[in-house]
């Protein structure tokens, strides 16, 4: 059952946007499961869609990174070229990708997935014709929710690191996300626990922490409730906010039940709070994703226009 409305949820989200593909598709070029990483045999992967031109548009030289996550599940077969086309139109080059997914794997593991995609991007940055210093990330629930994190929480690379990726930073210059989960532990109300409970026990198995044991050789349950809870501010955006973080904008429902509006209103009261530019453009009754959230893309695109712009050198 929690994988069925997990499932649910994520093609809710798709379906609600497929009205979006039947627009013009802008002349573009796609490249396939990129892998960007391995683990535990696994490939990981990327699809990367180049705009065949990009002069004069605002978009010319930059990326936008696309989550493919609703509710933390993550499949190749949810790439919609009606997600993104209208980036494309303005001359991004897109990166949609898929992050290891639940149930088999935690929220934990899927943000070191994503930050792993964004230094491959960014190491990739000659190949793909991008400059590595106006990359966007957004996405939508759970895919706001990890877009959010890489935007409070990306971090410098490790230039003692032997893998050449592991030196890049995974740090974006901007994120435009719909209806994100912000904080897991004040979740709707202060005090609420959302960590596979309350509104989100449907969605337990991308809150099943767990650990290597190296003694028994197996991945062993996190049972204490205060590493648990530790681990659930670890992975709440509003508890990495600081003044260097990308500009940000939020579009929600003030009618969503799955993720309430608060969790948008109270992360963009803290980027406020440390003078980072935001915005939460709030859509009047309506719930989690509605009929014709594709025209809100073009609000998302305006928002990359406006902080991924092209350097004035590029502008002359």
């Amino acid at each position: 059952m929690k994988q069925f409305l997990t499932l649910g949820l994520c093609l809710t989200v798709v379906l609600q946007w497929t009205s979006t593909a039947s627009i013009a598709q802008e002349p573009h070029t796609r490249k396939e499961d990129v892998i960007y990483g391995r683990k535990f045999g696994t490939a990981l992967t990327l699809d990367v869609f180049s705009p065949k031109s990009d002069e004069g548009k605002p978009g010319k030289g930059a990326a936008i990174v696309f989550v493919v996550s609703g509710g933390w599940y993550s499949s190749h077969d949810h790439i919609n070229l009606g997600f993104i086309n209208e980036f494309l139109k303005r001359g991004y080059t897109v990166f949609t990708v898929v992050h290891g997914s639940q149930p088999k794997f935690t929220i934990p593991e899927v943000l070191e997935d994503m930050n792993r995609s964004i230094r491959f991007i960014r190491s990739r940055a000659a190949e793909y014709k991008i400059d590595p210093n106006r990359i966007g990330i957004c996405g939508a629930s759970a895919g706001g929710h990890i877009s959010l994190m890489i935007g409070t929480a990306g971090t410098e690379g490790n230039s003692a690191a032997t893998d050449p990726v592991e030196r890049e930073s995974s740090r974006v210059q901007a994120v435009a996300c719909f209806f994100p989960p912000t904080d897991f532990l004040n979740y709707g109300k202060p005090g609420e626990n959302a960590l596979g409970r309350g509104i989100l026990k449907d969605f337990r198995a991308p809150f099943d922490f767990h650990v290597y044991d190296e003694a028994k050789k197996a991945f062993i349950p996190i049972t204490d409730e205060d590493r648990i809870i530790e681990i659930g501010k670890s992975i709440s955006p509003i508890n990495h906010v600081s003044k260097d973080d990308a500009p940000t904008l939020i579009v929600h429902g003030d009618a969503d039940f799955l993720v309430p509006i608060q969790q948008a209103e109270i992360i963009i009261e803290k980027l406020k709070e440390n003078d980072v530019p935001c915005e939460l453009v709030v859509k009047k009754g309506q719930g989690h994703g509605w009929a014709d959230i594709g025209k809100d893309l073009l609000t998302l695109a305006d928002w990359f226009d406006k902080h991924l712009a092209q350097p004035a050198k590029d502008k002359e």
